[in-house]
């Protein structure tokens, strides 16, 4: 059973406690039906609250028809349902932005709203194995730190509300478990037609790099990158523990915009360890390392290095790395 593996994930990791409230991330397509199907079963038994928050894109033709049937799903089985009409199109000109980063920015800033607004203290998403396989490669292919294996994180804290976490209920579970369950229990999901597109590169590596791969090489490729994930997971627990005391040696400074390090101190450390300290402190600064490759890392190890007074490095438009006088500066460039 679908349910039963479900709350062995949550569990295991911890995910929901007694007393929580949890907003769940509704688009109205199969992962995310599931996902509120299964946690509406469970919560009595998990002696938790949840309410529904959905953002209508006004992208396709089909945006509120899938906004009716949330609404309609949820009212029936007496659940909040909050929803959001945002024109992502015209937003994404404004800011600038493709459509896929404008259309995540705009739920997960409503998620956070929600959760706000409701006293909820977790947000749930219906990331699946699937989608956790699919972040591996894109990560992979993006030459990502050795992080990126990791994939999806099952749990993890918001970069705005310290006090919500997100987490993912059915990041074990597969696609076709999820369509299965779906049929069993009679749900009938909206299916979002633009998934099929090879748009984007997502929709790449789903419709095409998986498939390729389950036929040519690996018929169990999500089960295998998923396993790679758990242990990618192991490591870096590990590699935490070591990389957090030696931030509390080499660090100088830090407050809210900049963390100072000792440039000495950081040059005198293996590879491995300046690699990690580097994401570690970039995290720290500004909550994810989203975007910060090998590359990225070897340019900011050089930097420091070579003991460049009179360059800067920008891996990402949030941060701005250089170094001055014996020390590593990093500063972030979020306005709050």
């Amino acid at each position: 059973m679908l349910q039963e593996k479900v709350l062995e994930t949550i569990q295991k990791n911890s995910l929901i406690e007694k007393n929580d409230k949890i907003v769940i991330g509704v688009s109205g397509g199969p992962d995310s039906m599931c996902l509120l199907d299964i946690l509406n079963c469970l919560k009595k038994d998990l002696e938790c609250e949840i309410v529904v928050a959905h953002v209508n894109h006004q992208i396709r033709k089909e945006a509120q028809e899938e906004t009716n049937y949330v609404q309609a799903f949820c009212e029936k089985l007496k659940i909040p349902v909050y929803i959001k009409y945002a024109n992502i199109i015209e937003l994404a000109k404004q800011e600038k932005k493709g459509t896929e980063e404008m259309g995540r920015t705009v739920r997960y800033e409503f998620f956070e709203e929600i959760a706000l607004k409701t006293n909820a203290n977790k947000i749930a998403t219906a990331h699946t194995a699937n989608d956790n396989c699919e972040t591996i490669l894109m990560n992979l292919l993006r030459g990502s730190a050795i992080s990126g294996l990791k994939g999806i994180e099952i749990k993890r804290k918001s970069t705005i509300q310290n006090e919500i976490s997100y987490i993912r209920p059915i990041r074990s579970c597969t696609r076709q478990e999820i369509e299965n369950y779906c049929e069993e229990k009679k749900i009938a999901p909206k299916l979002d037609k633009s998934n099929l597109e090879n748009i984007y590169t997502r929709n790449k590596i789903r419709n095409e790099l998986i498939p390729y791969l389950q036929k040519e090489f690996n018929p169990n490729i999500i089960e295998t990158l998923n396993r790679l994930s758990d242990l990618a997971k192991q490591d870096e627990e590990y590699f935490t523990k070591i990389i957090t005391k030696q931030y509390e040696t080499i660090k100088i400074g830090e407050t809210e915009k900049e963390i100072i390090l000792d440039l000495k101190q950081f040059n005198n450390q293996e590879m491995v360890i300046k690699t990690r300290l580097i994401l570690y402190t970039i995290n720290k600064l500004i909550g994810t390392t989203q975007g910060i490759s090998k590359i990225h890392l070897e340019d900011i190890i050089k930097l420091c290095k070579n003991n460049i007074g009179n360059k800067y490095l920008e891996p990402n438009k949030n941060i701005r790395i250089f170094v001055k006088q014996g020390k590593i500066y990093l500063i972030s460039k979020i306005i709050k």
